[in-house]
This record gives structure tokens, C-alpha cells and sequence, in this order.
């Protein structure tokens, strides 16, 4: 049992550091290719990095790394070793990576297009980070710091001070490169955030169905027969009628909607449905728990 759970832990550790490493690859492609020829500041250091290079050509990883650093070094009692040291993995890797990339800006000739450089950079963006937080780590040091701030002063969360600081890096792209560059810079913020959104709790096409009917047994059947998945029961009770009345819940794929939206439609044209998205399904019948298909 402990060889089991010991070979269980080493796979789940060289998981985590493969999708750092992936993630800092896929993330740091962004800027050569696409932010730093565009001239645009996605909030963070690394955002600080890139005016610098817009003013004085400094190399924006190494930039990066030399002001991450020392935030590191002060914050990194913040948290547990583990996860200390892979942020400083995260951080290291990510910072050198953007410099020494063999990669070129990607452009529609003869010139650069900041909104392609916008767009792309932010889903490139938000890929490789969100597999670095699905990894364990982050890769910066304003995430410590935010933690710091937030423990001497729990008024202001972690979000409210890492915004105030994207914010802040917008408002200096303005003043030092342009209003047009500094807007980008926030597209280009939202899309990195959805995109890390969506890394994290998965691209799955799957949906939860909810199902409030007096057929629930004739519906339940009918969807174990013909749609062929599981049915949960939760118990409900209604606030008007004050009666306690079953739910039907079922996950099942987005074609597979159609059919159960039928059998409900036949067996109760008064039922009250409603379908939500399931961004990740774990289990029988979908993936499994372990991450294996």
C-alpha cells in the first residue's frame, strides 16, 4: 500500500512539473511572437518588463526576473515549501524562457497587427499560465506579496491588490508608449484571464441537467434506456405548494441534450428544466478521477 501511494505521489509530482514546464514554454512564446513587437503591457512585472524594453531595449525576461526575484525572496514565507519552490521554478524557467526562445513576431505583412498581437497573445497567455497554476505554482513574485498585504491588511485581497497592479502597469503604458497600446493591453488582460479560466476548470462540452417533473419516474427510465446515462435524485421541496418533490440531475454530452430535452418534452409538457455548463466531469461514464481518459 505505502509503494502504491509513494508511486501515486511521484506520478502526481512529475505531472505537476511537466505542466509548468509546458505552460512556461507556451506562455513565454507569447511575448517574442506576439506582446513585445506589439508593444503591449499585460499587466504584472512582466508588463513593467515591457515598457522597459519599449524605452530602453532592456531584454524583457531578464527584466522580469531581476525585479521578480526579490518580491520572492520577501514573500515566499507566505507559503509552503512545496509550493515556494515550484514558483520559483515557474518563475525562473518562465523569465528565461522569453528571452532565449528561438522564435520570431508573427505578423500579416508588411507590418504588425496589434489586435491579432492582442488577441493571440492573450489566448497564448492565459494557456500557459493556466497550466502553471493547474502545475502548483504562479510565476511571480507580486503573488506573494499580495498574500503579505492581504494578511497585514485583510480588507485588500489578493485579487483587489494583483488588479490594482494590472491596472497601474496600464495606466504607465499609456503615459509611456500610447492610449491605443494601453488599451490593448486591457483586451489583452481579459482574454488571458478567460482563457486561464478555462485552463483551469477544463474544456469539457458537457452539461448538467436539472429537471423538476411529477414524471420523474417515466423521465428518469427513459433517459437510463435511451440516453444511457446515470440519474441523480435531489430532494426538493416547493416554497409555494410546500409539496417534496424529487429532482432529476443527469450530466451528459451537448448531443446527447436533444434526446433528453425530447423525453422530458413527451412525458411532462409543464416540467421546469434547466440545462448549466459542466466545464469539467469526473467519473464513470466521462474521465476518470486520475486525469486518464
Amino acid at each position: 500500500m505505502k509503494i502504491q501511494m509513494g508511486n501515486k505521489r511521484k506520478k502526481e509530482i512529475i505531472e505537476a512539473y511537466a505542466q509548468i514546464v509546458i505552460g512556461c514554454v507556451i506562455g513565454a512564446a507569447a511575448y517574442p511572437t506576439f506582446l513585445v513587437p506589439n508593444n503591449i503591457a499585460p499587466g504584472g512585472l512582466t508588463g513593467v518588463a515591457t515598457i522597459l524594453n519599449y524605452l530602453f531595449q532592456w531584454p524583457v525576461g531578464t527584466v522580469s526576473l531581476i525585479l521578480n526575484v526579490p518580491l520572492f525572496l520577501i514573500g515566499y514565507r507566505t507559503m509552503g515549501k512545496i509550493f515556494a519552490f515550484r514558483c520559483l521554478v515557474a518563475t525562473l524557467l518562465f523569465s528565461v524562457l522569453i528571452d532565449i526562445l528561438p522564435l520570431k513576431a508573427i505578423s500579416v505583412e508588411p507590418v504588425l497587427d496589434p489586435l491579432l498581437g492582442t488577441l493571440f497573445g492573450g489566448v497564448l497567455l492565459g494557456v500557459g499560465l493556466g497550466l502553471i497554476l493547474r502545475g502548483g505554482a504562479t510565476t511571480g513574485g507580486t503573488d506573494m506579496i499580495a498574500r503579505m498585504v492581504h494578511r497585514r491588511f485583510n480588507f485588500i485581497s489578493v485579487g483587489m491588490f494583483l488588479f490594482a497592479l494590472d491596472f497601474v502597469v496600464v495606466i504607465a503604458a499609456a503615459l509611456t508608449i500610447s492610449g491605443e497600446k494601453a488599451l490593448y493591453a486591457l483586451i489583452n488582460i481579459y482574454i488571458c484571464s478567460k482563457v486561464i479560466d478555462s485552463v483551469m476548470v477544463g474544456f469539457g462540452g458537457n452539461k448538467a441537467c436539472f429537471v423538476m417533473t411529477g414524471a420523474w419516474e417515466k423521465v428518469t427510465q427513459r433517459v437510463m434506456d435511451e440516453v444511457g446515462r446515470g440519474v441523480t435524485y435531489l430532494e426538493a421541496r416547493g416554497a409555494y405548494s410546500g409539496k417534496s418533490q424529487p429532482v432529476v440531475m443527469c450530466v451528459a454530452s451537448r448531443q446527447e441534450m436533444t434526446t433528453l430535452k425530447r423525453i422530458v418534452q413527451e412525458e411532462d409538457e409543464k416540467a421546469f428544466m434547466f440545462i448549466t455548463e459542466a466545464h469539467e466531469t469526473l467519473g464513470e461514464g466521462f474521465s476518470r478521477l486520475d486525469g486518464k481518459d
